[in-house]
């Protein structure tokens, strides 16, 4: 049985357990959901993100195919406007009752440089829609992070990464930048043309304007050979800074109450496009769904049960075209906390929440992540400044996730953290303001570029104000 398989396997068969006590407390508010949605619906249809756990009903929903289109859209409309991607955010920061604008119309790769490897990319096209593209020009993005539904847009935005103490954010990458301000006005900026505004924009939270077109700093077409293998999370944590410093993207992924995780490599490979290590992805389902459902009331031989199962893994090897080999499936929703700690206090951060998640959240089956991301200038990027190891959470989309979400937090706080932006936290304009070096300046860009909120919704209002 390979990785994904076993993955997708314990959080199934937990998933499946966890979802009857959900399902009851759905039923019992669904009548009250229901009379609110019927009310609703006659007005608008329903926004909601990928898990489900934030949603709007605006008035108006908007897929402008052209920058005019878009100007007309943003000058004529009334009320709040709001950009959307493929909502793989788990904040709020897409929710109105006005108008979300869609750039779905607004894809693909417009022009290239072979001379510096940068393209000019719509802001609306889908990570995973880049890849193929770029390839074909004989170029390839220098970093992606490991899900690639997102839009460029949302993603730079919310400084999504990947993985790498050589590699910053997404947002770190990009060379300029077009967006369409609240007067219709397109301004176009770069380190030496309105250079704050770029400063800015790079990660904007949609707070700005409407991005349309980035410019990518890119590299050669590239492959890379993937190598994931399990090992005891001790022996992971002890070998974790030097294996990040030794390989282009280094991560690890913990699985909980199972004493086992896994290292997740990838490295510049001239092999051919293959892949090895794969075993039958039946092997073991029904060992793994009597554990998952006979266990769960005994941590200490559930982990005996888990770690054993893991421990007879094989080492898998994928070779493939850097698009290809960056991103994994995520076929189970949930709700996910993270957060950007000084890489001097990731490890032992780690290892806090670790011991209290598995004293009080005996219930918890996602992995935990942790990745290393290099540190940038970019007034509101979560790196700016620091090197930073990445520490996410997760729990099943239909429940409960606050409890745990609030104990993890105060660890993360207490290393000085930063949330990821698209990442449920509930940091608030004063705490942002004191991690954020920048947060005045940002703030200042904004309200020349927007002075009468037209780009912020009720949550955005709490963070900046129009004053």
């Amino acid at each position: 049985m390979n990785r994904r398989n076993l993955l997708s396997l314990m959080i199934s068969t937990a998933a499946g357990t966890a979802l009857a006590p959900a399902l009851s407390l759905a039923n019992s508010a669904t009548t009250v959901g229901a009379i609110t949605a019927q009310k609703t619906a006659r007005r608008s249809i329903a926004w909601r993100n990928w898990s489900g756990s934030e949603e709007c009903f605006p008035q108006a929903r908007k897929a402008p195919g052209s920058v005019a289109e878009l100007q007309e859209l943003i000058t004529s409309t009334k009320g709040c406007v709001r950009p959307v991607g493929a909502g793989h955010s788990f904040m709020p920061l897409v929710p109105t009752d006005d108008t979300i604008v869609s750039l779905s119309r607004l894809s693909g790769v417009i022009s290239h440089d072979a001379a510096s490897h940068q393209a000019v990319i719509r802001a609306g096209t889908r990570l995973a829609d880049i890849g193929r593209p770029l390839g074909e020009l004989g170029q390839a993005m220098i970093n992606m992070p490991d899900i690639d539904e997102q839009s460029l847009a949302g993603a730079l935005g919310t400084a999504t990464h990947g993985t790498g103490t050589t590699l910053g954010c997404l947002p770190d990458f990009v060379e300029g930048l077009q967006l369409v301000t609240a007067k219709g006005e397109v301004i176009n900026c770069d380190r030496q043309h309105n250079s704050d505004i770029f400063a800015a924009a790079r990660v904007n939270l949609g707070a700005l304007g409407v991005l349309t077109e980035v410019r990518m700093q890119n590299m050669p077409k590239y492959t890379l050979k993937r190598e994931t293998t399990w090992h005891p999370i001790e022996e992971i944590l002890e070998n974790a800074e030097s294996l990040a410093d030794n390989n282009r993207n280094y991560e690890f992924i913990y699985v909980p109450f199972s004493g086992m995780g896994f290292n997740d490599i990838h490295n510049f490979t001239d092999e051919a496009p293959s892949t090895t290590g794969k075993i039958d992805p039946n092997d073991g389902s029904e060992t793994l769904k009597q554990v998952r459902d006979w266990l769960s009331w005994s941590p200490k031989i559930r982990e005996l049960a888990l770690s054993s199962v893991a421990k007879g893994i094989e080492k898998e090897v994928v070779v493939a075209n850097s698009w290809e080999n960056y991103a994994s499936e995520r076929n189970v929703r949930f709700n996910e906390m993270e957060y950007h700690l000084p890489r001097e206090h990731g490890l032992k951060a780690f290892r806090e929440v670790r011991a209290m998640v598995e004293k009080y959240f005996p219930e918890i089956f996602f992995p935990f992540e942790f990745r290393y991301v290099k540190s940038d200038d970019i007034w509101l990027s979560p790196f700016y400044g620091r090197d930073c190891c990445s520490i996410a959470v997760h729990r099943y989309f239909s429940e409960d996730h606050k409890p745990m979400f609030k104990a993890v937090e105060a660890i993360f706080r207490k290393y000085h953290g930063r949330p990821h932006w698209g990442k449920i936290n509930t940091m608030n304009r004063k705490d942002l303001a004191v991690n954020y070096e920048r947060w005045d300046d940002f703030s200042t860009v904004r309200r020349e570029l927007d002075p009468e909120g037209k780009f912020l919704n009720t949550y955005l209002k709490t963070l900046f104000d129009t004053a």
